[in-house]
């Protein structure tokens, strides 16, 4: 069973930023990808970055230029900076995580119960 551990939500002033972490665990053999993705009250999910275990980094148009996505493989974790903060970024994170258990088993989704970040303006 593999496990993703969020952190680093809150509340933060419009404008300001914020760092969230995720971290995986449990029966892990390889990751081949960890990202974060986002639900805002009444919306559907979005999803914000990704970063594969080969470095390739993927952003939303909605946070490009002011977010930046990064990892430890050796660690399995994940990292996502975010800046010039708006309410509009008010959400719910999740990180996710594409893994495999052993050696010839396909790729898990794996998710985490989510992160609340609430910018206030």
């Amino acid at each position: 069973q593999v496990q993703l551990t969020e952190s680093g939500g809150g509340l933060v002033q419009a404008g300001g930023s914020l760092r969230l972490s995720c971290a995986a665990s449990g029966s892990i053999f390889s990751i081949s990808a960890m990202g974060w993705s986002r639900q805002a009250p009444g919306k559907q999910r979005e999803l914000v970055a990704t970063l594969s275990s080969t470095g390739i980094r993927n952003y939303a148009d909605s946070v490009k230029g002011r977010s930046t996505i990064s990892g430890d493989n050796a660690k399995n974790t994940v990292y996502l900076q975010m800046g010039s903060l708006s309410p509009d970024d008010t959400a719910v994170y999740y990180c996710h995580a594409s893994v495999r258990t052993r050696p010839n088993s396909g790729y898990l989704e794996v998710w985490g119960q989510g992160a609340l970040v609430t910018v206030s303006s």
